[in-house]
């Protein structure tokens, strides 16, 4: 067995979010979500889950249009960030670096995947303190006692023309570990589940529908941990009570074995609540590989996907009408 290094990434950081209907999300993640709003600064909101330990997880920015303004990736030390940062460069994928990564956040580098999603490396990190000490002294927070109440942002899944080439970069160039994919018939890849943790996804590419006719660059969610499956369900309810959309009920997946529920935040990105899910330990755990065939079957106890989880992404693309 060849050895593996460890990752010079740590985790998944915080996410930015473009709206257009800028009060409206953030009403929905307070209200809807249980997060908190932790700062504010000009066209942005910044908000955490009670028991991330940074200071924020998710930024809200107003904008003409819904998607991903970038996601953070904290690696484990100022040395791993140097590093890091001399293979994006070799790749000819790096963006600068500034001061100041956002508020809260250190000296941050910019770069961009091979499709021109935006992401930032950064380090040092600036913690969440508890405003008030509770017995509970191994969580960052204190739960609200309200709405759905998520714990912290969990994972990310962004749309690809071509996944196999987002894959190679993540695992050569960002050190991520592929734990799952699916190989289509014609010998492309539809999806690559990636980590850096013993988690089975943190990072996810998925083929991007519209790709061929011009989509690049596209959200396909940001997804929001629970710890129980009864907490997902409690959210469809509080959802549908309140008029957000609900694309795709409670289900499990087959791929990374996680207990989901997908819905549109008012912006118009998709959103995950999420529990459960895959662990692997094993160093040399093999990929395991899903086929066209077994995709088709839908999701966990052959629930069917819906048809818009495999074609809507933000910004939003409207493909060509034919004639």
């Amino acid at each position: 067995m060849s050895e593996l290094r460890a990752p010079d990434i740590a985790h998944l950081g915080p996410i930015e979010l473009f709206t257009p209907k800028p009060q409206e999300s953030v009403d929905f993640f307070t209200e809807m979500m249980g997060m908190e709003v932790e700062h504010r600064h000009g066209q942005s909101v910044y908000l955490r889950g009670w028991d991330d330990y940074q200071r924020w997880s998710l930024k809200l920015t107003e904008a003409a249009r819904a998607g991903m303004g970038y996601c953070g990736l904290r690696t484990w030390s100022d040395e791993a960030l140097e590093r890091r940062v001399a293979l994006i460069e070799a790749a000819g994928l790096g963006r600068g670096w500034e001061d100041s990564g956002d508020d809260g956040i250190g000296r941050a580098f910019h770069f961009q995947d091979p499709e021109g999603h935006r992401f930032k490396l950064y380090s040092e990190v600036e913690r969440y303190v508890k405003p008030v000490p509770t017995d509970f002294k191994n969580v960052h927070g204190k739960q609200p006692n309200r709405a759905v109440a998520v714990k912290r942002f969990d994972h990310l899944n962004i749309l690809a023309g071509d996944v196999r080439a987002q894959r190679d970069f993540a695992t050569g160039v960002l050190g991520y570990r592929e734990y799952e994919r699916i190989e289509l018939n014609d010998g492309t890849l539809g999806g690559s589940w990636l980590s850096v943790t013993i988690a089975a996804h943190e990072l996810i590419y998925t083929r991007d529908a519209y790709a061929a006719e011009g989509a690049h660059g596209r959200l396909h969610h940001a997804a929001f941990w629970v710890d129980t499956r009864e907490e997902c369900l409690r959210a469809a309810d509080i959802w549908i009570e309140n008029e957000v959309y609900v694309e795709f009920a409670p289900s499990k997946h087959n791929v990374a074995q996680g207990f989901f529920l997908y819905g549109y935040e008012p912006g118009g990105n998709r959103v995950e609540v999420t529990s459960g899910g895959r662990l692997v330990y094993a160093p040399d755990e093999p990929c395991v590989i899903w086929t066209e065939s077994d995709r088709a079957k839908g999701q966990a106890w052959h629930n069917p996907t819906v048809h818009t989880f495999h074609t809507y992404g933000t910004p939003v693309f409207e493909p060509r009408q034919s004639a």
